[in-house]
């Protein structure tokens, strides 16, 4: 796992039970029939132009949730957010994969108005690359299993060499966690969700030397927004 697409390619054989690989499975719901290539392209897109760009941070949360990279293949990315992801590494076109109305998830969009706001790219991962949900109920969300954590190890690991971050933030207490049990260094953070957004914000401001005045502002693109432009959200 040498490149992003070696390694895109070996994430795309992981298969676990009550796990949905979203760059090897299709949902019958919701996604377009390419759906995993797509979103195996654009995985590969994202990491291809973090490393030409020597993005030198990685922001690792604890795993994939239903409506925001199961659906992208952009960890901690949802569809409304698709566009911030290319535009923040240098105008890297990042496709749609499913059909139907576009689905906004929470914690993505705190994250991207971070992003957006401190203007500094960094790449996205979970310590659990993929989405664990309850047996029987794909659109469920669960906390993946250390068995599940073990398996996909050497893909943290993979991926971590290939990056070479000079810092790596954990983004909440699980995540943080489970990254020192296995011996990687992290600062964490608290996670936006669960009344965390506050907290989050402060801690990733207060990393990057900026001022944190995103605490009082609305969210650029609101659920309000959400629901009278037509778009699904949690």
């Amino acid at each position: 796992m040498k490149t992003p697409q070696s390694f895109v390619s070996a994430l795309s054989r992981t298969r676990l039970e009550s796990v949905f690989n979203p760059y090897a499975d299709c949902c019958p719901l919701h996604d377009r029939d390419d759906a995993p290539a797509l979103r195996r392209q654009n995985l590969q897109l994202f990491l291809e132009a973090a490393i030409e760009a020597k993005v030198d941070t990685m922001w690792i949360a604890r795993d994939l949730g239903y409506r925001g990279g199961r659906r992208t293949g952009v960890p901690l990315t949802d569809e409304v957010h698709l566009d911030h992801a290319g535009a923040l590494l240098g105008g890297v076109t990042l496709a749609r994969a499913t059909q139907g109305p576009i689905v906004a998830e929470r914690t993505a969009a705190i994250v991207w108005r971070v992003l957006d706001a401190i203007r500094q790219p960094a790449v996205l991962w979970n310590v659990f690359p993929l989405h664990p949900h309850e047996r029987g109920d794909s659109f469920s969300n669960r906390c993946h299993t250390r068995a599940e954590r073990e398996a996909t190890e050497p893909l943290l690991r993979a991926l971590i060499k290939l990056v070479r971050p000079r810092q790596i933030v954990a983004i909440g207490r699980d995540a943080q966690l489970a990254l020192q049990d296995i011996g990687i260094p992290v600062v964490g953070v608290r996670h936006p969700s669960y009344g965390g957004q506050a907290d989050f914000i402060a801690g990733i401001t207060s990393l990057y030397g900026v001022a944190s005045d995103l605490t009082g502002r609305s969210p650029e693109f609101s659920f309000d927004q959400a629901a009278s432009a037509g778009l699904a959200h949690a």
